[in-house]
């Protein structure tokens, strides 16, 4: 779309469609699956209608993952420095976990890109993230330093704490299979054993 002024309501409320449709057909079939006749069809519109408002399958992932980008980057940034070591951790799980529960559509998206070398996305992973990730391992190793927390590889405390939370809207259905009637208060209790296991490793002489 190459106009320059604002959208109306009704361009406003059919970019939401479209974005939202794709949102369900990217995260359910992948990028590689995905065709924009079938997000037209999710979205109830014409493909015509569609490739107004974005040009390509492209354009229309670009744009989701773009914006998915700061929503992830949020609960990481407000690790607070100055905040007591372990339960600022301990607060950035409880995030990632509701982020898996809120949003699994979008963390699918998102570990899609990933899986396939993030050909869309991978200025953003080496740039903001990794600025950010850096900086946020920085502050851990403040806290290890002090003795606040127990010493831990800061990245990889990170790395584990995305595996172990995104795995609940990633791996949805294999949890959900596994678990069966239990499946329903998954979140529940994943939130609990996390904040037990993640403050058994951090809290200083707690794993002893």
């Amino acid at each position: 779309m190459t106009a320059t002024k604002p959208l109306t309501r009704i361009q406003q409320k059919n970019r939401a469609a479209i974005l939202d449709a794709a949102l369900d057909v990217f995260s359910a079939h992948g990028y590689r699956g995905a065709t924009v006749d079938q997000i037209a069809l999710q979205a109830g519109l014409s493909k015509p209608n569609l490739l107004y408002y974005f040009p390509s399958k492209d354009a229309i992932h670009v744009a989701l993952l773009t914006g998915l980008l700061s929503t992830w980057l949020a609960p990481l940034e407000q690790l607070d420095p100055d905040g007591e070591p372990v339960e600022e951790i301990l607060k950035y799980v409880d995030l990632k976990l509701t982020m898996a529960e809120t949003y699994p559509r979008e963390s699918r998206l998102f570990a899609n890109e990933i899986v396939q070398g993030a050909p869309r996305i991978h200025d953003n992973l080496t740039g903001p993230l990794r600025r950010l990730v850096d900086e946020k391992c920085a502050v851990i190793a403040g806290w290890i330093a002090r003795g606040l927390i127990a010493p831990v590889d800061p990245h990889h405390l990170i790395f584990s704490i995305w595996a172990t939370t995104q795995h609940y809207a990633d791996f949805d259905v294999q949890v959900r299979a596994v678990l069966g009637d239990a499946a329903e208060n998954r979140f529940a209790i994943a939130r609990e054993h996390l904040r037990m296991l993640f403050s058994r490793l951090l809290t200083p002489g707690a794993a002893g």
